[in-house]
């Protein structure tokens, strides 16, 4: 054998059959890792920052996410308090302008931000007090139009939220979950078939082309609020659109891209625990969504 082919022979048995690399000693698993004095950016250590970059993360429930049941699209807190926690630091301020049952509020408040919501329906409003076990200082929830309200509220350092997905709660009660005693991960809606009856409801828009411009124009007013270098992140699913699949995630970056935010990258949020359903058998594939588009922008630097 020629001693180039030997060569090549010996390295791609070393590639096949090399040593594993050494494991850390026990002693250093399951430590957080350093915190970096340079980082202005949240209060996690290099290993809890590396840990939340991957681009799919499992959503996690706690017994504390049954209180927001009465809300048709509740996001679990587990799964906002990670992002909370990747795009603040302690004392800072996260803004929602879709607020819902109030997962955010409750979200920042346990991890020391402060927080403020913005919904249309006041029903949603009681929902978030309740949960917060009041509103203070720290959290406020406004009841009206984001696009008035957000113009009035001072600035922010971080925007969460999860919009209506366009008029799906209306699409003549198809998918809708009846209370069936289940968590609402494998259960119901409890029947709601609309966010409000406001006319300014995203989830009322009967047009999708408006509903994204509708969205785009109040993510302009939130990034007007956001600090420079401050991040957003829309939580939100494809879903179908006159019965046709729609790439929602696609149209809403480049609404928001048109608006001033940089994007930066979409997690994937994976919900392996929600029913499957039968849609288009046995005549047509339709997809069960199991997963959440978390989509993340950046408000330039000046």
């Amino acid at each position: 054998m020629p001693p180039q082919e030997e060569s090549a022979t010996r390295a791609e048995g070393r590639y096949r059959t090399g040593k594993k690399r050494p494991r850390k000693p026990l002693k250093d698993e399951g430590k957080p890792g350093r915190y970096d004095v340079r980082n202005t950016l949240n209060d996690l250590t290099g290993k809890e920052w590396l840990l939340l970059t991957r681009s799919f993360w499992t959503s996690e429930a706690a017994p504390e996410d049954k209180h927001a049941y009465k809300h048709p699209a509740p996001f679990l807190i587990g799964d906002v308090q990670r992002l909370i926690s990747l795009f603040t630091k302690r004392g800072m301020k996260v803004l929602d302008p879709f607020a819902g049952s109030g997962s955010a509020l409750v979200a920042a408040r346990k991890l020391g931000r402060s927080a403020v919501g913005v919904d249309l329906n006041p029903d949603y409003g009681g929902l978030a007090e309740a949960r917060l076990g009041g509103f203070g200082e720290d959290c406020k929830y406004l009841v009206g139009d984001a696009a008035e309200v957000v113009q009035s509220i001072d600035p922010v350092d971080y925007i969460v939220t999860s919009p209506p997905y366009h008029n799906i709660l209306k699409n003549n009660g198809k998918g809708i979950r009846h209370d069936n005693g289940k968590s609402f991960r494998r259960g119901a809606r409890d029947g709601v078939e609309a966010y409000s009856d406001h006319a300014n409801d995203l989830g009322n828009f009967a047009d999708y082309a408006t509903f994204v411009k509708a969205f785009g124009s109040i993510m302009k007013l939130c990034r007007e609020k956001l600090r420079p270098g401050g991040y957003c992140t829309i939580i939100i699913s494809d879903f179908t659109v006159g019965r046709v699949e729609t790439c929602v995630q696609a149209d809403v970056v480049r609404e928001l891209v048109e608006v001033g935010f940089e994007f930066v990258g979409t997690t994937i949020l994976i919900q392996p625990v929600k029913p499957l359903y039968p849609f288009g058998y046995p005549y047509a594939y339709k997809i069960n969504h199991h997963h959440q588009n978390m989509i993340t922008f950046r408000n330039p630097k000046l």
